[in-house]
């Protein structure tokens, strides 16, 4: 995806314009009642915000021109939608309905079917989430969005897994000294079926037998569904640390439960 054009759906992107914040304060007064001019005017003063979205789904084969347009809408329903009285940025609410539109546009647009009751369960995940922001202004926990809807962490992780656009696994993510970190390095081994062991009864048992950090490692990145990165940052370590500790924690459970 070319993300690189000066002009984007015959918009000139190198002269968005940029709103302060006193700027933006006058036009919500002014769209509250009914003022649609201004409503326009915020839309053009928050295209950056769009623009900046959308470079996160550059490895995407998909058009510019068409995700600047569907990012575009979701930036229409944040601005609809949002609230100035909980207190919350407006870029901080309207980032994730940006990037919840353009997610739905590459599911609704992906080759690979993907069954009714996962999407089903998936978009109710995604609303979900959405309202939590709105009522707690913060982004919540996977295990509290599972339990606002009443299924397992793992059903719901399973979920959005399944309808998110495919990548190679060779896709380099992160490089710390020459050792370089690819996609496969951050995805359970299938063949392994180690995506099915939370289904196990013998998963806690498994567990326990891990030293500390591995067990607080893995319950960030498989039932709170954290990258790997947000793991290194929550407990003050490198990426490439984070993935040498996940892979033989892995192991050791595999074999534990190969041994039960």
């Amino acid at each position: 995806m070319a993300l690189n054009k000066v002009e984007i759906c015959g918009v000139n992107t190198a002269k968005l314009p940029l709103l302060t914040a006193q700027e933006q304060d006058a036009l919500w007064e002014r769209m509250e009642h009914g003022d649609r001019e201004a409503r326009e005017l915020y839309i053009k003063g928050n295209l950056r915000l769009v623009l900046s979205v959308i470079k996160r789904f550059s490895s995407t084969s998909e058009n510019a021109d068409d995700l600047f347009q569907i990012g575009c809408i979701g930036l229409m329903k944040a601005i609809d939608n949002f609230d100035r009285s909980l207190g919350v940025k407006f870029s901080t609410y309207a980032v994730p309905m940006i990037i919840g539109e353009i997610r739905r546009y590459l599911r609704d647009n992906n080759a690979i079917r993907v069954s009714r009751s996962l999407r089903d369960t998936a978009y109710k995940a995604i609303y979900t989430r959405e309202c939590l922001i709105r009522q707690n202004s913060r982004e919540p926990s996977l295990s509290e969005i599972a339990e606002e809807i009443g299924l397992p962490d793992e059903e719901i992780l399973f979920a959005l897994d399944a309808i998110q656009s495919p990548v190679s696994l060779y896709e380099p993510v992160y490089s710390e000294g020459g050792d370089t970190l690819y996609v496969m390095d951050q995805i359970s081994d299938r063949k392994n079926k180690e995506d099915l062991w939370v289904e196990e009864l013998s998963l806690n048992e498994a567990m326990k037998r891990l030293p500390e950090r591995e067990n607080y490692i893995i319950r960030l990145r498989f039932f709170q569904g954290k990258t790997q990165m947000e793991v290194a940052d929550e407990i003050g370590i490198s990426q490439a640390q984070v993935s040498r500790l996940e892979k033989n924690a892995l192991k050791n459970m595999r074999n534990y439960l190969k041994l039960n």
